[in-house]
Parts: structure tokens; sequence; C-alpha cells
């Protein structure tokens, strides 16, 4: 049985980068992950449901804008997946 970070790897095999973002208002923070693919299709997910996809579109501005609309913020930093292959090749 895969772990609910293994099913998101599996939906989204080709991805490139991840943003973490919070709302701030609530607490605790709710924290979404916008995981952006190759062929531009962004999806936001919830870590604390399982990593349930909230939101899919078909580039990073709709997945940005929906956060915004609910006035998520984004953490500083974006994960690429081309500096986790470069870290593991040294």
């Amino acid at each position: 049985m895969l772990s609910p970070a293994q099913n998101l790897v599996e939906q989204i095999n080709d991805w490139e980068l991840i943003e973490l973002w919070v709302d701030p208002i609530v607490f605790p923070p709710r924290i979404q992950m916008l995981v952006g693919g190759k062929n531009s299709k962004c999806g936001i997910y919830e870590p604390s449901a399982n990593y349930k996809p909230l939101f899919l579109g078909s580039s990073y501005d709709e997945a940005h804008s929906w956060l915004l609309e609910d006035e998520y913020e984004r953490v500083d930093g974006r994960l690429l997946a081309s500096e986790i292959v470069g870290l593991k090749n040294n």
C-alpha cells in the first residue's frame, strides 16, 4: 500500500516545482501544496487530508489565482525537481 505522499507522486510523476501556501488567518494555519508539472498543469493538494487534490488546473496562473482567491499566502521558497536530481547526483 502506497503512502499518501507516494500516491501524490504517482498522480503527478512529472512534477517540476512545489510551493507551500498557508492560510494565516485560521489557527492552526491551513497548509496547501501547489505542484507544477513539466506539462504546465498544476494541482493544489491538502497534506493534512492525505494529499487530497483540491484543484487541478491547466496552468500555474490558474492554480495561483485559486489560492489567492481564498487568501492563501505563499511560503518563501520553492522546491524544484531539477535541484533534487542535482543533489542525488552529487
